[in-house]
């Protein structure tokens, strides 16, 4: 397997396949690289290289208890990038992996990402303040703390009827989608998984996104029960200097893998433009 030790001494998990104009993607909470199977497979196939990391204290990589905050997770991706000497790489995000992508395109990315994707992305601030009143109250998140806490396994089942919106009238439920997601969740570590709860949460972007000038795409479900888009992507929007917002009625927070055949076709007309 491919590890990179980082200088703290953290392993960190990555699949590195293809050759071509690399694409570097960011998994959302709590899962791994594994969650863009469908993605790699197909870019992979269009000829680019694809590159997927299993964040710190997720996946395969090493089970931190320290280090689980934005400004680590982006530092991580950025070792990486120099390990591998990416250049002209596209930097694709879902949920949590959205908020990296765009923090590390900010800090480190210069000379090195040409455009950024921002899938059901939690930019560029999600709790509920005086400065953002739509926001989700942050009691919603002390529930997945408390969840994640005393009941990770049943909660890791329970998440995933929401997350895919399985909980919809027509729905298609899919046990082995569900059964995935639990996989990829329970082989990271609880503390890094607690922690990053507040990550996701709690981090602003906005400075982030306002600072890149490269394209960024932002793409959303109107139906993300997990990440709702009104509070996120219609705000990214609006912060980013050379965006572009596609917004898709129905689709969930999980869409890269249940509209995966919609999802990749927009991302791939966008890197080619």
């Amino acid at each position: 397997m491919n590890k990179l030790k980082l200088k703290d001494g953290v392993e960190l998990f990555y699949k590195d396949w293809g050759k071509g104009q690399p694409l570097v993607f960011h998994h959302g909470w709590p899962l791994s690289g594994d969650d863009w199977d469908t993605q790699m497979l197909f870019f992979l196939e269009k000829g680019y290289r694809v590159i997927a990391h299993d964040r710190r204290g997720h996946g395969r990589s090493s089970q931190t208890y320290d280090g689980n905050d934005m400004d680590t997770y982006a530092n991580d991706v950025a070792q990486l990038v120099e390990h591998l000497d990416l250049k002209n790489s596209i930097h694709i995000g879902h949920s949590t992996g959205g908020g990296e992508a765009i923090r590390y395109a900010n800090k480190f990315g210069k000379g090195r990402v040409a455009k950024v994707v921002l899938i059901s992305a939690v930019t560029p601030y999600m709790i509920k303040d005086e400065n953002n009143p739509n926001g989700v109250p942050l009691s919603v998140f002390d529930d997945i703390r408390k969840n994640t806490a005393n009941d990770r396994l049943q909660f890791y089942k329970d998440i995933t009827i929401p997350f895919y919106g399985y909980n919809r009238d027509g729905a298609v439920v899919k046990q082995g989608i569900q059964d995935n997601w639990w996989r990829q969740g329970v082989m990271g570590s609880i503390k890094a998984h607690y922690d990053c709860i507040r990550v996701f949460s709690e981090t602003d972007f906005s400075e982030d996104l306002k600072n890149v000038d490269i394209p960024v795409l932002i793409l959303h479900g109107e139906d993300d029960q997990i990440v709702p888009y009104e509070v996120t992507a219609l705000r990214a929007a609006k912060l980013v200097k050379n965006g572009k917002l596609i917004t898709y009625p129905g689709f969930p927070h999980g869409m890269p893998t249940t509209e995966a055949e919609t999802i990749n076709k927009d991302i791939l007309e966008f890197i080619e433009q």
